[in-house]
């Protein structure tokens, strides 16, 4: 039986860069961030359902939906932020357990369900383990401005829209603790591999 593990963080915590060390072990990564671009591609349910509620304004000249301006919409209006997880969630969620049963037979020891709202969107039930990315607040905001080049008003805008990373520790089976260097983010991962008695050797 495949071990699921579900990982999760905040926006520019460094979750994508643990991702990445999963893929580089041979580790199958379901990205829910992925799943969700591919459920409302132009002639997807989503796709239909999200027009009707927000209307054409959010579309580029393509027909696709403009995520940049969706976002700029839910990012402060919570309201409309629900109405776009209950039309989006159920399509990613269905389209993350196809993998997850893929997994299993083809007999892989471990499945990650990269999920960045894990906690938030309660899909805890949907892995066997929980592991979270950490950055203390400081080094996310930072991280986040300069990534983005969004002013610091935007970035805590979209941090606040997620459940604060010190609130997940209480809630995550395992912490990576992200504020240092690469090597050691590595370290702790295959540590809590071991944790999790997976066999890392099989995963080098």
């Amino acid at each position: 039986m495949s071990l699921v593990i579900g990982l999760t963080g905040g926006i520019a915590s460094g979750k994508s860069t643990v991702s990445n060390m999963f893929k580089e072990m041979d580790i199958t990564v379901v990205d829910a961030d992925i799943e969700a671009r591919l459920a409302v591609m132009k002639g997807e349910s989503a796709y239909v359902k999200i027009l009707a509620e927000f209307g054409e304004d959010i579309l580029l000249d393509n027909g696709e939906i403009d995520r940049q301006r969706l976002g700029s919409i839910i990012f402060y209006q919570e309201e409309k932020r629900q109405i776009l997880n209950e039309i989006v969630h159920p399509e990613v969620r269905k389209r993350m357990r196809d993998q997850v049963e893929q997994a299993i037979k083809n007999s892989e020891e471990v499945v990650v369900l990269d999920i960045p709202l894990l906690f938030e969107s309660k899909l805890t039930y949907m892995v066997d383990k929980t592991l979270l990315v950490y950055v203390d607040d400081e080094t996310q905001l930072k991280r986040l401005t300069d990534r983005n080049n969004l002013s610091e008003e935007d970035a805590r805008a979209r941090i606040s829209s997620q459940m604060p990373l010190s609130e997940k520790i209480k809630l995550a089976d395992a912490v990576i603790d992200n504020n240092g260097s690469i090597a050691n983010t590595k370290k702790q991962l295959l540590e809590i591999l071991e944790q999790f008695s997976i066999n890392k050797n099989n995963h080098n």
